[in-house]
């Protein structure tokens, strides 16, 4: 007779950290346009390096990019391409119309999900997703 013993998982969170070109204007963005709170950071010598940013049950950290020192890592291109991440929600509906009153341009698609389409300053592609019945395909614009 075989006895199986359960594990319980000791991984709670995934928290993507995101390089940044300029945190002031990523923050803002995060926090200002999609509603992110800024609850932990990092200060050197008086300036904003790392934070991380809650909205809900999501975390996302920002850290900026060494321009210049022995820390330097400022990358030749883009660093967003090909970069993207979904956050599951209640109502991808909803967050489309808080981002776009608050100025955020978002895209909408309708594909057996609500999918919210937003590119931070950097080019980092986030997805606000929820479940629909609508059809395939289905865009809404902004008569929602």
């Amino acid at each position: 007779m075989t006895i199986e013993t359960k594990t319980e998982s000791n991984v709670e969170q995934a928290a993507p950290g995101f390089w940044v070109h300029n945190m002031e204007e990523s923050v803002r963005f995060y926090t200002d346009g999609l509603g992110f709170k800024m609850t932990n950071q990092w200060l050197d010598e008086g300036k904003l390096r790392w934070c991380k940013l809650e909205l809900g049950g999501a975390t996302v950290m920002l850290q900026e990019f060494w321009k210049e020192g022995d820390h330097i890592n400022l990358p030749d291109g883009k660093v967003g391409i090909g970069v993207g991440i979904c956050f599951f929600c209640k109502d991808a509906v909803t967050l489309w119309r808080e981002f776009v009153s608050r100025g955020v341009s978002a895209k909408f698609v309708g594909n057996g999900l609500w999918v919210t389409e937003i590119h931070d300053p950097d080019g980092y592609k986030l997805y606000f997703e929820s479940p629909t019945d609508v059809p395939e395909e289905t865009i809404l614009g902004n008569d929602l």
